[in-house]
């Protein structure tokens, strides 16, 4: 058994954000390399209420737990909010990589995310 290994823990009070964007989101890299090809890396991500992604996808998979708030989620280019799904706290979700969707909230929502990288995003 390693004992040298520290635990690390967050809620959504004590995630170390790195990144602010114009649009309130906020981006933090828990642990990992996110660009290192065949290592994993653990994110959080937070989307302010009324603020949408437009459609997109992902180099790799993506595995993430709601945190708080509710995330909604679409596939396909067409881009409509009322045909994105709702996921509420607790919820746990696979979006596949490359698999085109759009995503947003109503309410202040935070997801934490596990994937492989190397990891990008592509706009359409």
């Amino acid at each position: 058994m390693q004992t040298d290994t520290i635990a690390m823990n967050w809620n959504y009070a004590t995630i170390p954000w790195q990144e602010h964007n114009e649009d309130g989101t906020k981006y933090a890299l828990l642990e990992g390399v996110k660009n290192e090809t065949g290592t994993a890396f653990s994110y959080a991500f937070f989307i302010p209420a009324g603020v949408w992604d437009a459609p997109h996808y992902h180099s790799a998979t993506s595995r993430l737990a709601v945190l708080s708030g509710e995330l909604r989620l679409g596939y396909g280019e067409g881009f409509v909010k009322t045909e994105a799904q709702s996921f509420e706290v607790g919820s746990y979700l696979i979006v596949p990589g490359g698999s085109v969707h759009y995503d947003g909230a109503e309410v202040d929502t935070v997801i934490i995310g596990t994937a492989i990288g190397p990891w990008s995003t592509t706009y359409l």
